[in-house]
C-alpha cells in the first residue's frame, strides 16, 4: 500500500509540474523583451557585421546563428544600454536565418534575422539545355531549407522529457511491485 501511495504522489507531482512549469518559467524570458539588431541588414557571405542586442540585464552576452562562423561575443552596460559585438558571415550561405542570444543566464531564440545575399550565385546542378535562373531558384531554396532547423529544443521540451521520465520511473515502480507479489 505505502508503494502504491508514493506512486500516485510522484504522479500527481509530475502533472502539477507539467502544467506550472511550461507557463509559469518559461514565459519569464520568453516576453520578447530582448531583440537583435543586425547592420548591415542584408549582408554578404564572408562580410563581418555587427549585432546589437537590447533588453538584456547584464553586461555581456553572446549572439549565435547558424548564419555565424561562431557566436558574436556581446559587450556594453546592460541595462537600458545595447550590447554590442561582431560576427563572420559564413561563406556559401543565402536566406534569412535566426539569431538566437544568451545574456542574464538564459537563452532567448529567435531575437532578430541576419539576411544573407550572394554576390555571384552558382548554379546548384548546370542544366546542358538551356534552364535559365531555374539554378539559382534551386540554391535558394535548399539554403532555406539547411537553416530552417537550427534552433534547438527549449525549455518546454526539457520539462516535457523529465516528466515522461518520471511516469516511466513510476510505471517500472509498479511493475516490478507486482512482480514480487505474484511470485
Amino acid at each position: 500500500m505505502c508503494i502504491r501511495s508514493l506512486a500516485l504522489r510522484g504522479a500527481g507531482a509530475a502533472v502539477v509540474l507539467a502544467l506550472a512549469l511550461p507557463v509559469g518559467g518559461a514565459r519569464a524570458h520568453e516576453d520578447g523583451a530582448v531583440q537583435a539588431e543586425v547592420t548591415p541588414a542584408d549582408a554578404q557571405a564572408g562580410a563581418t557585421v555587427e549585432v546589437r542586442v537590447s533588453g538584456c540585464e547584464g553586461s555581456s552576452g553572446t549572439a549565435g546563428s547558424g548564419a555565424f562562423e561562431g557566436d558574436a561575443k556581446l559587450t556594453g552596460r546592460g541595462g537600458k544600454d545595447a550590447l554590442h559585438g561582431n560576427a563572420e558571415i559564413r561563406g556559401g550561405l543565402s536566406g534569412s536565418y535566426d539569431v538566437t542570444v544568451i545574456c542574464d543566464g538564459h537563452p532567448h531564440q529567435g531575437t532578430g534575422t541576419v539576411r544573407i545575399n550572394q554576390r555571384n550565385p552558382e548554379p546548384a546542378a548546370p542544366v546542358r539545355a538551356g534552364g535559365g535562373g531555374t539554378a539559382h531558384i534551386t540554391s535558394t531554396v535548399s539554403a532555406e531549407a539547411d537553416g530552417a532547423d537550427e534552433a534547438g529544443p527549449g525549455t518546454r521540451h526539457a520539462v516535457i522529457g523529465l516528466i515522461l521520465a518520471g511516469v516511466a520511473a513510476v510505471a517500472v515502480a509498479f511493475r516490478s511491485v507486482r512482480r514480487r507479489r505474484s511470485e
